[in-house]
């Protein structure tokens, strides 16, 4: 017998061997398959990523607050009054503008005079417009759209007059030194009330500028509504931005008497808010030029934030460029002035992370309250980070002591708007120092400023004059103050400016000043620096107040 092969024992050990081989394979190519099915997945989820967005339907506190705020253009109203429904104003200066042969009738007082400054009025004319352009669609939701039409429309006619030709603008109606020496009601003012222009001898190109684009803006509201209104307001602007452009000059300095009461710090922001504007109205690439390659290293300031306001206007600027960069409207666009553009953005965005990132709480440098110019009614914001502003320990983002709201809301206008630019283009973060950031937290920011200045606050105090129960009193405005059918005159008149009585008329839809530093109001007639509305304030606060009443995407063209 032949001894027994030792082939098959060695067979079938390779072949459990290779099977082993196989099933390893087969376990790691299978959670390969997985790892990598996971990954796609998890990218894809990354892709779209789920961010938090306001709850639907109408805010109702935010709706009476707009309903309010909006009345406050019908107390500041000049001219022959029409539909008028505040009853304790008449017609007043209809002799407005007789010294020039011009009809400058209408058009809004300032504040609590009785003048009529060309430069915050035209201000208040395009933040209103960009109010409309953006949140028309809630306002129409609440039947306030028409309201703040007619609004806008009536500085626009004024503004329209004051233009009589392409290089002369009347800014001011009324002589401030007279008008701060009387206290009286508009209906019964018998003062000379004489005009003052710019001109291509005394130029302002930052008062040419801020009425361009406020003309600019207006003619997209009424675009739709009334062809040849929007055609006029759109070569006004035109015309005015030209005169602005080829003859600069700061109108404070050519025209010195202002410089008391709104003094400009420069005119280089104008011209770009003007340019962009008058962009978003025409199309015409010369403008986005203008904003970038031929001005933009110059005047623009990218990387540097500043304040929003009547005399600041480069944040509002950057972040109305920022639609060209959000909504691809700028798909045309050569590389080197769409870069420009990015830097626009990039400057809006940088405001944005101040205002969402702490800042410093009533910090203090040598004994003072650090702030922009402290003390000075019409100082020109800092750009500096360690100054930009403060945080009051009730909420309020607190820039300066004069008008201390308008920075407020008025910023807090502008992350609402830069909050809907991201949901509009489902743009899901912004980068802020090492966190991300949704737009929900710029809208809850927003909404923030809007309670404070609605009486969430450490004083209780809503400082939008008729909103709810505790609201100031002594309105610092003179019409306000003077009961109806009383015959003062200029002088006689103060009896009621120093009366210990609450104001006889309220002046529905103002907004005062606002608080200290400290989150403190004293509701005082003579206190001007806190009690004194402005329609500018007006013109943020609906803007504000607009965006918050419900939400929806905004239009990613204003055409």
């Amino acid at each position: 017998m032949e001894p027994k092969s030792t082939k098959s024992t060695f067979d079938s050990e390779e072949w459990q061997w290779w099977l082993l081989v196989a099933v390893i394979a087969v376990l790691v190519i299978g959670a390969a398959s997985f790892t990598i099915w996971n990954n796609f997945h998890e990218l894809d989820r990354h892709k779209a990523p789920r961010i938090r967005r306001p709850p639907g339907g109408v805010a109702h506190k935010y709706s009476d607050a707009l309903r309010i705020s909006t009345q406050f253009f019908d107390v500041q109203k000049s001219g022959k009054l029409e539909n008028n429904q505040i009853k304790w104003r008449g017609d007043s200066g209809l002799k407005d503008g007789q010294d020039e042969n011009l009809d400058l009738s209408k058009g809004l007082y300032d504040a609590g005079d009785l003048m009529k400054f060309g430069f915050p009025m035209a201000f208040t004319a395009t933040v209103l417009a960009w109010s409309i352009l953006e949140y028309g669609q809630h306002m129409r939701a609440v039947n306030e759209l028409k309201h703040a039409q007619e609004s806008l429309k009536w500085i626009t006619d004024y503004l329209i007059n004051a233009h009589p030709s392409d290089n002369v603008l009347y800014i001011q109606v009324g002589d401030p030194e007279i008008d701060h020496k009387c206290w009286e009601r508009p209906e019964t003012s018998t003062e000379k009330r004489p005009t003052i222009q710019v001109n291509a001898s005394y130029p302002g190109s930052d008062v040419a500028s801020e009425t361009a684009a406020a003309m600019a803006a207006a003619s997209l509201v009424f675009k739709n509504q009334d062809a040849d209104y929007s055609k006029l307001l759109l070569d006004h602007a035109q015309k005015l931005f030209e005169f602005a452009n080829s003859y600069s000059g700061v109108y404070s300095k050519s025209i010195p008497v202002i410089q008391d009461y709104y003094n400009s710090s420069g005119f280089v922001d104008e011209l770009l808010w003007a340019a962009s504007w008058l962009y978003h109205a025409t199309g015409d690439r010369y403008y986005i030029s203008y904003v970038t390659v031929m001005h933009g290293n110059a005047f623009a300031n990218w990387g540097n934030p500043t304040w929003f306001s009547w005399d600041d206007k480069l944040a509002g600027t950057q972040v109305l460029l920022s639609r060209v960069n959000f909504f691809g409207t700028g798909a045309n666009i050569p590389i080197e002035e769409n870069m420009n553009l990015q830097m626009y953005r990039r400057t809006a965005e940088a405001l944005m992370c101040t205002i969402l990132l702490p800042p410093p709480t009533n910090k203090k440098t040598n004994g003072k309250f650090q702030s922009s110019n402290s003390g000075s009614k019409m100082a020109k914001q800092l750009t500096n980070r360690d100054q930009i502003g403060y945080l009051f320990a009730g909420g309020l983002i607190w820039v300066n002591e004069w008008d201390s709201l308008q920075y407020a809301i008025g910023n807090a206008f502008l992350s609402l708007v830069f909050s809907d630019y991201m949901f509009t283009s489902e743009t899901p973060y912004l980068y802020c120092n090492g966190k991300l950031y949704e737009p929900m937290d710029l809208r809850e920011f927003a909404a923030t400023q809007a309670d404070y200045v609605m009486g969430n606050n450490p004083m209780n105090m809503s400082y939008l004059v008729g909103y709810g129960f505790n609201y100031p009193r002594y309105v610092h405005h003179r019409g306000a103050s003077i009961p109806i059918g009383s015959n003062t005159t200029c002088e006689d008149g103060f009896k009621w400016l120093n009366s210990t009585e609450p104001n006889p008329n309220l002046a529905i839809g103002a907004v005062v000043g606002g608080p200290f530093l400290n989150d403190t109001y004293i509701d005082s007639r003579n206190n001007s620096m806190q009690a004194e509305p402005t329609t500018y304030n007006s013109a943020f606060f609906v803007g504000l107040v607009s965006g918050l009443v419900t939400s929806s995407s905004v239009a990613r063209s204003f055409t």
